[in-house]
């Protein structure tokens, strides 16, 4: 790896989304040796899960490692939980293959999709168990991210998230 190689846009105390896990916080860059070779790394803590991530600093852009999405962003991540639901007829396998990319992605309206299509109203049908872990961790990456950006905390988050979904129903 060259010397002239871009810094990265990364400091430590940033918020970043990591496409696997969600919203967490570089603690730190470090240097460490791998196989004799020296790599410097993003040190990322997700606190919730009680997790660390050591990132190399060159391949942070090409795994998808990005910073909060801006606030229009998360607006329109909003007003896309007011669509309505798009459940394709295929088999609930594929679809839930499909929900897993667009929850991985860590693109926050395609994140949005999946809470507003897996989304079950009070007089609706209970959701499959697979059905209920994708669109948990679906919500838990959309409120993670909604309070971190609009610095609020998480249960604030999720109210505001519950609002949208709920005026949809109306």
């Amino acid at each position: 790896m060259s010397k002239t190689a871009k810094k990265p846009e990364f400091r430590p105390n940033d918020y970043v989304v990591y496409p696997a896990h969600g919203v967490g916080k570089i603690v730190s860059i470090e240097e460490q040796e791998v196989a004799g070779m020296k790599l410097e790394l993003f040190v990322i803590s997700f606190e919730k899960d009680k997790m660390t991530l050591r990132v190399p600093t060159a391949k942070a852009g090409s795994i998808g490692m990005r910073t909060l999405s801006s606030p229009d962003i998360v607006e329109r991540a909003l007003e896309t939980l007011k669509g309505r639901a798009r459940v394709k007829r295929a088999m609930w396998s594929r679809r839930a293959q499909e929900y897993e990319q667009k929850i991985n992605s860590g693109d926050l309206i395609s994140i949005a999709e999946v809470v507003r299509d897996l989304h079950r109203a009070e007089d609706q049908p209970d959701q499959s168990y697979s059905e209920r872990q994708l669109y948990e961790a679906a919500l838990e990456r959309l409120t993670r991210e909604l309070a971190a950006v609009q610095a609020i905390d998480e249960a604030a988050a999720a109210a505001r998230v519950d609002e949208m979904l709920t005026q949809r129903a109306a």
